[in-house]
């Protein structure tokens, strides 16, 4: 029996966190303070946008976006079927039409030239918006989306859950990092505790669009405003005025605290997590093992490593019977039974579909030790050559 127990991924939690959290406890504000703020301010700078606006989380920031874009009843959006579920169900909490477009079978991000396809398939104007993710780590070409969302009059909301820290060259030579604004009038992430920035729980959305931001603020409380700027009536400095109807989606102060104190040493954990993945490429390079593939011009976030294999159940049997728990991401959104009811189903994205059968997702975080890691490779390595 092993003595080992490898989760897929793992929050890393200091004493500096500790500390950053307990400040705020023994201080004036649990919520709606200033470390929120600090926070805002603090990765807007990170990513490089003009703006960021923290939420409860991931999920509530794609819901706060596809409202704040104005998506409704009458609205189609595009996005890919493998990712977590929320990026296709924010479209559908708006009343909106979720659309899939195939995988690309080298990155596994939404497909720019099924993206066009599906497109230049319908009328102009028939879709609203493209939700491109930047799955696992690995940034979407959002040059090429950009180009495709102003031919066809789409907006772009970049899911960059997996993604803080990655960058990709673009087309003029320029670095262009996730979420930074140049290409998708909102980006989103996530504090999950298993992504780079673990906060329990939490999200943010950045933006370059003030009006944009401005609206997200007040959709993010209720729909609430107390701005004397923009009340319509105004009885004092206690009153407040709901002016759309929004929802409770803020973040706590000892989260923002907590998320301020990861974010200190996000690119310790970016750089930590290239290790990691350079040492799985080299240990499988000679091997029936498909790595991840990472174009020249990305710059990997390694949220996930993700392999092929042809075995893949079997693989992931014996690695939890090594106590390796290894994981799947993801199921094609479009066969779980909600999306199915809508009228997908399975064969519809053939691409998308023979990855699933095939992908694993190898235990990728930054206190990953070189023993836990040299021991997920032995037993990779043993079960691909015994079969």
């Amino acid at each position: 029996m092993s003595s080992f127990h490898i989760p897929y991924g793992r929050q890393n939690i200091t004493d500096e966190d500790i500390k950053a959290v307990n400040e705020v406890l023994q201080g004036d504000f649990l919520t709606q303070g200033p470390k929120i703020a600090e926070l805002e301010k603090a990765f807007a700078a990170y990513t490089g946008s003009r703006y960021a606006v923290a939420v409860s989380n991931g999920t509530a920031a794609l819901h706060l976006c596809a409202m704040a874009l104005d998506y409704n009843e009458s609205s189609r959006v595009i996005t890919s079927p493998i990712t977590f579920a929320a990026s296709a169900n924010c479209v559908r909490y708006c009343g909106g039409e979720v659309w899939f477009a195939d995988i690309d079978p080298d990155t596994y991000t939404l497909s720019v030239e099924a993206t066009r396809h599906l497109l230049a398939s319908k009328p102009a104007g028939f879709f609203s918006g493209i939700i491109p993710v930047d799955f696992a780590g690995l940034p979407v070409d959002l040059e090429a989306f950009r180009k495709l969302a102003d031919e066809y009059g789409c907006s772009i909301i970049e899911d960059a859950c997996h993604a803080p820290g990655g960058s990709f060259i673009n087309s003029a030579g320029k670095s262009v990092s996730c979420g930074n604004g140049d290409y998708a009038e909102l980006a989103i992430f996530s504090f999950h505790p298993v992504k780079h920035i673990a906060a329990g729980e939490g999200g943010m959305i950045t933006t370059n669009d003030e009006s944009l931001y401005r609206k997200l603020l007040v959709l993010r409380t209720h729909g609430i405003t107390k701005d004397e700027n923009l009340l319509i009536d105004n009885h004092g400095g206690w009153y407040y005025e709901m002016q759309e109807l929004g929802y409770n989606y803020r973040i706590t102060d000892f989260q923002a605290a907590l998320a301020l104190s990861q974010l200190d040493r996000a690119d310790e954990g970016i750089r930590r997590r290239r290790e990691i993945a350079a040492r799985y490429d080299e240990a499988f390079k000679n091997s029936n093992i498909v790595t991840p593939y990472v174009p020249e011009t990305a710059h990997h976030a390694w949220h996930l490593y993700v392999i092929q294999v042809a075995d893949r159940k079997g693989l992931y049997d014996h690695l939890r019977s090594k106590g390796i728990f290894a994981q799947v991401h993801y199921i094609p959104v479009h066969t779980m039974p909600y999306y199915r009811n809508l009228g997908y189903k399975k064969g519809d994205y053939p691409i998308a579909e023979a990855y699933y059968e095939r992908c694993l997702s190898l235990p990728m975080f930054p206190t990953l030790t070189t023993e836990e890691q040299g021991f997920v490779i032995q037993e990779v390595l043993a079960f691909q050559n015994a079969g």
